[in-house]
C-alpha cells in the first residue's frame, strides 16, 4: 500500500498556471450583408426597369416582297402574349424590387433588430420573384428564338434572374451565419 503522507513524485506542480487554449477564430464572412443587399436590390431595379422600357419601346420592322412589292411590316410587344407576359411580368420584380430595396434601406438605417426576420421573409419572396423573372425570360427567350432575331431585353431579364439568384444566397447565407452565433 502507498503512503499518502509523501506526494507523487510522477505529479510535479508548476508555479506558473497553464494558460486556457486560444479561441479558434470565426469563419471570416461579410458582416453586414444589408449594404451588399441594398445594393443587389438597386441593381435588380435598374435591370428590370431597362428590360421593361427596352421591351415596350422597341419596333421592329421587316421588309418583305408581296408580288414584287416591298412591304413593311412592324412588330411591337403588344402582338405577342409572351411578350406581354414579360412586361408584366418585369414590371411586377421592377416594383418588387423597388419595394424591398427601400425595405432594406429602412432596416440597415433604423430597425437593425428586424435584420434576420427581414432576410427570411425577403428569401421567400426572392424565390417567388426568381420564378416569375425566369418563367417570363424563357417565354420572351423562346419566342426571340423562333423568329431567330431576339430582343435585347432577354438578355437583361436573364441578368435579372441572376441578381435574385444572388439575393437568395446572400439571405440565406447570411440567416445561416446569424442563426450560428
Amino acid at each position: 500500500m502507498a503512503s499518502t503522507d509523501m506526494p507523487d513524485p510522477e505529479v510535479t506542480r508548476s508555479s506558473t498556471p497553464v494558460p486556457p487554449p486560444p479561441k479558434p477564430l470565426p469563419i471570416p464572412y461579410f458582416t453586414n450583408t444589408f449594404v451588399l443587399d441594398a445594393a443587389l436590390r438597386a441593381l435588380l431595379f435598374a435591370a428590370t426597369l431597362v428590360a421593361v422600357v427596352v421591351m415596350v419601346t422597341s419596333k421592329q420592322t421587316k421588309i418583305t416582297r408581296v408580288q414584287g412589292y416591298k412591304v413593311s411590316a412592324d412588330a411591337k410587344f403588344d402582338q405577342s402574349p409572351a411578350f406581354v407576359y414579360f412586361a408584366v411580368a418585369m414590371s411586377i420584380a421592377c416594383l418588387y424590387s423597388m419595394i424591398t430595396g427601400l425595405a432594406s434601406f429602412g432596416v440597415l438605417s433604423f430597425k437593425p433588430a428586424y435584420e434576420t426576420k427581414f432576410l427570411l421573409h425577403a428569401a421567400f419572396w426572392d424565390v417567388i420573384m426568381l420564378g416569375l423573372v425566369a418563367s417570363a425570360t424563357g417565354a420572351t427567350a423562346g419566342v426571340a428564338y423562333i423568329g431567330l432575331k431576339g430582343n435585347d431585353s432577354v438578355v437583361v431579364s436573364l441578368f435579372a434572374s441572376v441578381l435574385l439568384i444572388l439575393l437568395i444566397m446572400l439571405s440565406v447565407l447570411s440567416i445561416h451565419h446569424r442563426r450560428r452565433e
